[in-house]
């Protein structure tokens, strides 16, 4: 069974991480310029779905409509779709830059559905070109998106498992601002006060959260890795013994951790990753008070809705 999570070496593969970080923010992007949300409200949410990542369903800007953005991590292809069948596609390879995949997404979602204009600024990297003049990350390796998107999958799994049961307010197990980290949150339905004002706090509307997620590694940590926190956090949230055993406290994160690796070894890496959820889950909901039928609701009692 722990043969079938891939492994997954940031080091070894942030070129093709960085790039493919960039083709997914202009879709987050899309997704914001053709639905805007509320002005409070910042993400732009991506669904994994089994071709890969895509936008759900948005209103064509000529009013035809409907149209779904994609990134086909099978087929190495961006696809924009509309709802009355056409569909132009975009090819991945390795030495196209980003500004040239980006403005050939735009350029198809122009002809399929009329002309929409994004922010191109990039978001949670740390270079600031813009995507449509991006030039430079232009690395995109099959085999590497192809052990990314195996990984991906087992975590989400792993996510929608511990979410399916919750009986609250949840979000969908998706990414936000185009990272393709994956992540779902639960609220306990209690006000934060004084209310936020930090980004987090925008998108939850000012609710308690717990947050629960999977990333394939960045420059702060370089290895894949599970993490879970609470938001606000409360004092002494830090101080607790997670299981699996492997699980900790990062301190220059802030957030709880279990390394992908650590989930690998495990015999059933698909129980110690969801363990591993539940376990910051009800230390979370113990600190933050959170009503105790909440806490349960994630055990399976009640049971879930078939």
């Amino acid at each position: 069974m722990t043969q079938a999570w891939p492994a997954v070496s940031y080091d070894r593969w942030a070129p093709t991480c960085d790039t493919l970080h960039a083709h997914t923010q202009v879709l987050g992007k899309l997704a914001i310029a053709l639905s805007p949300p509320e002005p409070e409200l910042q993400h732009g949410a991506l669904r994994l779905t089994a071709r890969g990542w895509e936008t759900a369903p948005l209103p064509a800007p000529d009013g035809s409509g409907s149209l779904v953005v994609a990134l086909d991590l099978r087929s190495h292809e961006a696809v924009a779709e509309h709802s009355d069948g056409h569909a132009e596609r975009v090819p991945l390879t390795p030495d196209r830059p980003v500004a040239d995949v980006t403005r050939e997404v735009l350029a198809a979602v122009a002809r399929l559905g009329g002309a929409v204009r994004i922010n191109p600024a990039p978001q949670e990297v740390p270079w600031d070109v813009p995507l449509d003049e991006d030039y430079e990350h232009a690395r995109y390796d099959p085999g590497h998106v192809r052990d990314y998107f195996a990984a991906a999958t087992q975590a989400a799994l792993v996510l929608a498992a511990f979410r399916a049961p919750f009986r609250g307010r949840s979000t969908p197990v998706n990414a936000w601002w185009g990272s393709f980290d994956l992540a779902v949150a639960l609220f306990s339905g209690a006000p934060v006060d004084p209310p936020g004002t930090d980004f987090i706090m925008r998108n939850s509307g000012d609710a308690e959260q717990f947050i629960v997620g999977w990333w394939p590694g960045d420059t702060r940590h370089q290895g894949a890795a599970f993490f879970a926190y609470a938001y606000p956090k409360p004092a002494g949230y830090e101080d607790a013994a997670l299981s699996p055993a492997a699980a900790h406290w990062d301190e220059n994160i802030g957030e709880f951790i279990l390394d992908w690796d650590d989930v690998r070894a495990a015999p059933d890496p698909h129980a110690a990753a969801l363990e591993f959820a539940r376990s910051a889950f009800r230390h979370s909901c113990e600190i933050c008070q959170w009503r105790p039928g909440l806490l349960a609701s994630t055990e399976g009692s009640p049971p879930p809705v078939r």
